[in-house]
C-alpha cells in the first residue's frame, strides 16, 4: 500500500487534525486537504497481480458513492495497462448499493491487449457479492479526424457564486448531503431542481473542478472526470418535473463514457446535460464535458432507477 493510501485508510474524511482544512461560506470543508483525500481514495492497495483494494470516506451516506466506485474500478483497469494507452471508453453497471464501512475488493480480467487497443474487464466485490462492473478500453494515441460540438453560451465560473455560498440559505433542505467533505467545487449555471420546485426544462448545467491542484498523472485526471460525471447528471431527469430526492428514490443503473480529449480535472470544466426520456420507474440523462476554452472533452450517458415516494 503506497503513503497516500495509507493516509486515506487512516483518515478517509480528509479531517485530520494535523492539517488545516479551510472551510467554505457554509461551513463544510473544502479545498486542498479534502480533494487530497479523494487522490488517495482513488491510490488502491495492488493485494495480488490483478487484485486491488479501496476505501470510502468515513463521512459517507447510507451508499456508496456511485462516481467514487467507478472511480476506483477505473484506477484498477488502469494499473494493468501500459501508460502509453489512455482510456477513450467505459461501459459500466451499478449492480448492488455499496456499503462505505468495509473495503471494496476490484477484480480485473485482462480481456485483451491489441497492436492499438487494450480491454479490460473489472468486478466490485463486497461480501463476496458483485457490486459494480466495469468494461473500459484503451487506445495508443493516434491521428484522424476531428470534429466536436461547440460549447453553450454560458456564464464564466468566476461570475457565479461558490457552491458554499450558494447553497448557504438551502442547507436545512439539502440535508446531510450538504454537509459532506466537498473535493469538487461547483458553479451552478442553470437553477436546480432542489431550489425550482417547479416543473421546467430537462437540463443541468454546471461548471465543475478539483478543488485544488492534482498530480500529473493522465489516469487520475480521467479518475476524476468519472468522479464528476455522477454528481448532477440526473439532475436534468428531475427538473423536468420539478422533483428532487426525498420526492423519488433514486441510483444510478448503468454509467457510460467517451474520453475525446486530453484535459485537466483541477481546471474548469462545463457539465452540459439534458434528459430525452424518462419512463417505467428510470429517467435517462446524456451529458457533455467541455473544456474552458470549448473543446467537448467527454460524452456521458447514464440511466437511473427515479421512485416517486409515496407520502
Amino acid at each position: 500500500m503506497t503513503e497516500v493510501a495509507r493516509a486515506a485508510a487512516a483518515d478517509p474524511a480528509g479531517i485530520s487534525s494535523a492539517v488545516p482544512v479551510p472551510l467554505a461560506a457554509d461551513g463544510v470543508p473544502h479545498g486542498q486537504p479534502v480533494l487530497d483525500r479523494l487522490v488517495a481514495l482513488l491510490d488502491l492497495e495492488r493485494v495480488e497481480e490483478n487484485i486491488f483494494r479501496g476505501v470510502s470516506p468515513a463521512e459517507s451516506p447510507v451508499r456508496v458513492f456511485g462516481g467514487q466506485v467507478a472511480g476506483q474500478a477505473l484506477v484498477a483497469a488502469g494499473r494493468t495497462v501500459p501508460a502509453d494507452r489512455g482510456v477513450h471508453s467505459l461501459h459500466s453497471y451499478f449492480i448492488r448499493g455499496g456499503d462505505p464501512s468495509i473495503p471494496i475488493v476490484y477484480e480485473v480480467d485482462r480481456i485483451r491487449d491489441g497492436r492499438s487497443f487494450t480491454t479490460r474487464r473489472v468486478v466490485a466485490v463486497q461480501r463476496g457479492k458483485a457490486i459494480f462492473a466495469l468494461s473500459a478500453s484503451f487506445q495508443l494515441q493516434e491521428e484522424g479526424l476531428d470534429h466536436g460540438d461547440e460549447m453553450p453560451s454560458v456564464p464564466d465560473p468566476e461570475t457565479l457564486p461558490t457552491y458554499g455560498e450558494f447553497v448557504l440559505p438551502y442547507r436545512d433542505k439539502l440535508g446531510p448531503w450538504a454537509k459532506l467533505p466537498r473535493p469538487i467545487e461547483l458553479r451552478h449555471v442553470t437553477t436546480p431542481p432542489w431550489l425550482t420546485g417547479e416543473p421546467g426544462d430537462a437540463r443541468s448545467q454546471v461548471w465543475m473542478k478539483a478543488d485544488g491542484r492534482v498530480p500529473d498523472e493522465n489516469l487520475l485526471h480521467v479518475c476524476l472526470l468519472a468522479y464528476m460525471s455522477d454528481m448532477t447528471l440526473l439532475d436534468s431527469v428531475l427538473a423536468r418535473h420539478g422533483v428532487y430526492w426525498g420526492d423519488v428514490i433514486g441510483a444510478s443503473l448503468d454509467h457510460a463514457m467517451w474520453f475525446h480529449r486530453p484535459f485537466r480535472a483541477d481546471e474548469w470544466v462545463l457539465y452540459d446535460s439534458e434528459s430525452p426520456s424518462a419512463s417505467g420507474g428510470r429517467g435517462l440523462a446524456n451529458g457533455r464535458f467541455f473544456s474552458r476554452d470549448g473543446r467537448l472533452i467527454a460524452t456521458v450517458v447514464q440511466e437511473g432507477l427515479l421512485r416517486p415516494v409515496r407520502r
